[in-house]
């Protein structure tokens, strides 16, 4: 006689406090999120110190993981598992949480030297990169160490797939140790304004793991690899200082009052350098005749912009106003041009000799 098995149903008041828990978990995460965190962003947002909203940002993604593992942690604990099971469990809820830890210390981190860089170092994604890499290496280290690895045998296998890496990637290694190198050097930052040893000028994007770019005037990207920017002669007009000379050649008429020339001349370029945004005010121009032309004496006057890029509105403005001024001073500016000489009144001969040809 066969024996009937009962169907084993599971208990509702075993299982609803867990599912309640985990649930619970999920919600309260949400609800800081929209609640506490916002509040808090309201507050960094008045305070000087920057950090806190960097803090605040950081964290913004990882407070719901958070709160539904703390609620799963719980859940486990209140369901009726072995031993070993709620061991493996743990664990891995453990590994997750060291995950989204340093998740969000990665980017703390980025987003605190982004700020750093705008008043210390070059403003490049490299560094905040790097930082990332290492945050995560870390993490990844206790993740092994908390599995029961062991980090030596770990590091030493990295090591040798390290080394057959780099072997593999030479030329991108290359790339990304001249990118630190050009950041240690401090030559080359974000924001200056370069010319190239090829001819391209612009200014200086960013400097990523492996690519330098450069955006011209006319809005253009030039990309160079860090190997090859690390290697070539460029000029940094930003260095030693932003502000940059300019150099405006003139000419007037040989007919000029040169003292008055210079009068109006440096009076109008005193005006320009503290009327436009992009001038020097304190700097004191200066006027040098340097020769005499065909149809004009020669001289040149020496500005000073705000930066490369600045130069150009501050030559534009000044040529503007001098012009003005030279018509109203009487002062001319002589176009190009050639006297040609003819002798008149020489006996012009009725019969011209004949040339040997016809002889």
């Amino acid at each position: 006689m066969m024996q009937a098995h009962a169907l084993v149903m599971p208990d509702f008041n075993t299982w609803w406090p867990p599912a309640a828990a985990a649930i619970g978990g999920l919600v309260v995460g949400v609800l800081v999120r929209r609640t506490v965190l916002t509040w808090l962003a309201r507050l960094a947002a008045k305070s000087a110190w920057r950090f806190d909203d960097v803090l605040i940002a950081s964290i913004n993604g990882p407070v719901v993981i958070w709160f539904v593992l703390l609620g799963l942690r719980l859940a486990v604990r209140m369901m009726p598992l072995t031993d070993a099971a709620d061991h493996t469990i743990g664990t891995i809820i453990l590994i997750v949480g060291i995950l989204s830890v340093t998740w969000a210390l990665a980017r703390f981190t980025a987003r605190m030297l982004k700020i750093v860089a705008s008043h210390r170092l070059p403003n490049v994604s490299l560094l905040a990169n790097l930082s990332q890499v290492i945050v995560f290496s870390i993490g990844v280290l206790i993740i092994f160490d908390t599995m029961g690895l062991h980090i030596g045998a770990v590091l030493g296998a990295l090591g040798i797939g390290g080394l057959a890496v780099g072997l593999a990637l030479q030329d991108t290694l290359a790339n990304f140790f001249a990118g630190l190198r050009i950041i240690a050097a401090h030559t080359i930052r974000s924001g200056d304004h370069v010319k190239l040893e090829t001819g391209q000028e612009g200014v200086i994007e960013d400097i990523s793991w492996g690519l330098t770019t450069v955006r011209e005037g006319a809005g253009n990207m030039i990309i160079v690899p860090n190997s090859r920017l690390g290697t070539m002669i460029v000029i940094n007009y930003a260095l030693p200082a932003a502000a940059q000379n300019v150099t405006v050649d003139l000419g007037v008429g040989y007919d000029a009052d040169l003292d008055q020339v210079e009068k109006v001349v440096l009076d109008v370029a005193r005006e320009t350098l503290r009327s436009v945004p992009e001038g020097m005010p304190d700097f004191i121009p200066a006027l040098r005749f340097k020769e005499f032309g065909e149809y004009s004496i020669k001289f040149f006057v020496v500005l000073q912009a705000k930066s490369q890029g600045d130069r150009w509105a501050v030559v534009s403005d000044f040529i503007k106003r001098l012009h003005r001024r030279f018509e109203k001073e009487g002062i001319l500016i002589p176009l190009p041009h050639r006297v040609v000489v003819t002798r008149s009144g020489d006996p012009k001969p009725e019969n011209p000799p004949a040339s040997p040809a016809s002889r």
